[in-house]
């Protein structure tokens, strides 16, 4: 691996721009406003064209002799200068292969961490570069110490057909996050062409998932972006029945666009989590010192969606007992509650649920296993502890069992949970994208992949 490094320092200047030349791009209309610096971004969106066949593909491309600007996700966790898990840089190699192979010449921008605005050496990409090199063995990988300037200019453009650069973290500059209009049309001066396979970010418009793409004639979604569409567009478009969403985790009102999207297509619904606290709460029951949506407008939205399931004829099933303890911690002694209807559970009032319990267990265990469509957004309950993790490593198992049936994990702790518990690899498709995929799963349009060329 060699380094180079790039020292210009950039300031957003108040020059005006309105979206490129033309302002609006594959019905994105973005408009800059020279009174603000950074200059904020604002975007209407105007279509919708999400599906694969609708956008332009790494696989149209022909990048032989030109320069690849390509958006990755190398948010690694990391401890001091080691990298603890190197999923996400795995995930890319797929669509940097692909461009090496075919003769380009890879420029890659990446965050990592929150270092907002300013250079940090503790959020710097060079250790990414390091395991990048291993990664690619017998691949010239460079990395420059900036991601914008004179510097790093003369660097890309000595790159040779094959080689990789690895700009440094995007995020050291407030205009990346602020879409300002001018650090995009810096970053836009390295490509020829561009790539984002950057789903985790694509519900941000950021400069390197947006902004970029006013300032490059050719913009592509890589091989990630083009699987994520597969999976939570396309094959959810008419998906092969029994449809089952699972939905856990914390919050009702974080999920309520998706219950209400899903309730046209879902031909059943399976609620853990704390989310089943807070619908048992709004049934009238007592649930102790468990976590729950306690606010009066929160409990009618859970009311609101028992109703709507009711009237469309889409079953609803709510953990049908809970798992309760006395103790947060580990191993610590559990007890579950009775049926919720028969009428007389309760969680004592000095306890708290912590996940769903048996009888839950074995009830959904048995409705995932006659399933054609299973998608699974949340844990059952506090699985990162031992004794609190049934529910969540239940519900996991009897998915992954189900081979006959399409399997999506959409993002977030789902995908950690599966992981944890070795269904990972037994899964059609586990999401990259934790807000990303709530966000597309809710049927909005995520800005990163809006603007991405129609074809």
């Amino acid at each position: 691996m060699s380094v180079s490094s790039g020292g210009n320092f950039y300031q957003c200047s108040s020059l005006a721009l309105s979206g490129g030349a033309s302002g609006l791009k594959n019905g994105w209309k973005s408009q800059f406003y020279a009174e603000d610096c950074p200059q904020n971004l604002i975007e209407t969106r105007t279509e919708h064209l999400f599906s694969i066949m609708a956008k332009l593909s790494i696989r149209d491309l022909s990048p032989a002799g030109k320069r690849v600007l390509m958006r990755v996700d190398f948010n690694v966790p990391l401890d001091g200068d080691t990298i603890t898990d190197d999923t996400r840089i795995q995930a890319a190699l797929p669509s940097i292969q692909h461009l090496l192979q075919a003769g380009g010449r890879v420029i890659l921008m990446s965050h990592l961490g929150r270092p907002k605005g300013e250079k940090k050496a503790e959020f710097s990409l060079a250790p990414v570069a390091k395991r990048l090199a291993e990664l690619l063995s017998g691949t010239t990988v460079h990395f420059v110490e900036d991601c914008v300037g004179d510097d790093v200019e003369q660097t890309v453009n000595s790159l040779g057909d094959g080689e990789v650069l690895l700009l440094e973290n995007v995020r050291f500059y407030a205009g990346e996050t602020d879409n300002c209009a001018d650090f995009a049309a810096q970053l836009g001066k390295l490509g020829d062409i561009y790539v984002n396979d950057a789903f985790g970010t694509a519900h941000r418009a950021h400069a390197s998932t947006e902004g970029v793409t006013h300032h490059i004639d050719q913009c592509a979604m890589g091989f990630l972006i083009e699987k994520e569409l597969k999976f939570l567009v396309d094959e959810l478009e008419s998906p092969k029945g029994p449809f089952i969403v699972i939905m856990g985790g914390a919050k009702v009102s974080d999920k309520i666009l998706i219950l209400e999207r899903l309730m046209e297509k879902a031909d059943g619904f399976i609620i853990g989590g704390a989310m089943a606290n807070t619908f048992r709460l709004a049934q009238g029951h007592e649930m102790g010192k468990s976590y729950a949506e306690t606010d009066e407008d929160k409990l009618e939205l859970a009311r609101g969606i028992l109703k709507t399931a009711e009237e469309k004829g889409v079953p609803f099933h709510i953990a049908k007992d809970t798992r309760y303890t006395w103790e947060f911690k580990d191993n610590a002694k559990t007890e579950c509650t009775s049926a919720w209807d028969e009428g007389n559970a309760a969680v004592p009032a000095d306890a708290e649920g912590i996940d769903i319990g048996d009888q839950a267990i074995e009830e959904f265990a048995e409705i995932i296993s006659k399933a054609g469509t299973v998608i699974w957004n949340g844990p059952m309950g506090v699985f990162e502890k031992e004794g609190f993790d049934l529910g969540t490593k239940g519900v996991g198992k009897a998915i992954a069992d189900n081979t006959e049936a399409l399997t999506i994990v959409g993002g977030g702790d789902s995908v950690t949970a599966a992981n944890k518990f070795g269904f990972g690899e037994k899964m059609d498709h586990m999401s990259t994208g934790g807000g990303a995929s709530l966000e597309l799963l809710e049927g909005k349009d995520l800005p990163g992949i809006a603007a991405i060329d129609n074809v």
